[in-house]
């Protein structure tokens, strides 16, 4: 079974998917090992000829950075602007991203290739010992920590200001006001400018970035709210790539 595909960026080679099972191992750079073993070419002066090796667990891949000079960063472009650094000379940091990015500097360029680990382990909640977030039998009940209902409009708006990043744009700026008003109108057809910074405005209060308005303590004037409101909401996986399929049309409420 394989356990992790790596996808090549434009003008690397082979152009193909390559999958690694579990123990093996996908060197990288300006030259291939030319030992039979898999590798990926990328046919770039500013990459060093052996620049870096890939490898396959069964439930997590690892990043070794084999250059002399230039820092390696893996992003997770479904996140909120999530990295990690792989320094040089650093073997086998482990990646924990279940879709990643790697990033590599090369001259005045910035070269990238993916990277998707499909196979992850969980634990099954049904099994004695497994996660139960609502208490066991007769025990109180745990409190969620970010009770969003899902049927609600405010959702609909915090599924709107976090979909450019969990469309792959793991940089995109927040959408105005007016661009969630259209894009959220198929749906909600009464849709307006009060509206959705009603529903921002509640969405920065339930989830606690900002005290509530009849509160004695007025805290600290919240800037860049939409940013912060997707930073948290993908942070924390309150927004997921599935619940994008609610801004579909044909789901209004």
């Amino acid at each position: 079974m394989y356990s992790i595909i790596v996808v090549p960026g434009p003008g690397m080679e082979p152009a193909d998917r390559l999958h690694l099972a579990p123990g093996q191992n996908l060197r990288f750079g300006r030259a291939t090992t030319g030992d039979g073993a898999p590798g990926l070419g990328i046919p770039h002066s500013g990459v060093s000829r052996t620049a870096g090796e890939i490898g396959a667990t069964g439930t997590y891949w690892t990043l070794s950075n084999l250059s002399r000079t230039s820092t390696y960063v893996v992003e997770n472009p479904e996140g909120a602007g999530e990295h990690i650094k792989v320094a040089p000379g650093r073997l086998a940091a482990p990646v924990p991203f279940e879709f990643a990015r790697i990033v590599l500097p090369a001259g005045s360029e910035l070269l990238s290739l993916d990277v998707w680990a499909p196979r992850h382990d969980y634990a099954d909640r049904d099994a004695p010992g497994g996660p139960d977030p609502l208490g066991g039998p007769g025990g109180e009940p745990t409190l969620l920590a970010f009770p969003l209902d899902r049927s609600k409009r405010y959702f609909l708006v915090l599924a709107a200001l976090c979909e450019s990043r969990l469309r792959g744009e793991p940089h995109a700026l927040p959408p105005t006001v007016d661009q969630v008003v259209e894009r959220l109108r198929p749906l909600w057809p009464c849709a307006n400018r009060a509206a959705v910074q009603w529903n921002i405005d509640y969405l920065a209060v339930k989830l606690r970035l900002k005290p509530a308005p009849d509160t004695a303590a007025s805290g600290p004037r919240l800037v860049g709210k939409k940013d912060a409101l997707a930073s948290l909401a993908l942070r924390f996986d309150l927004v997921r790539e599935d619940d994008l399929a609610l801004l579909a049309p044909g789901t209004a409420r």
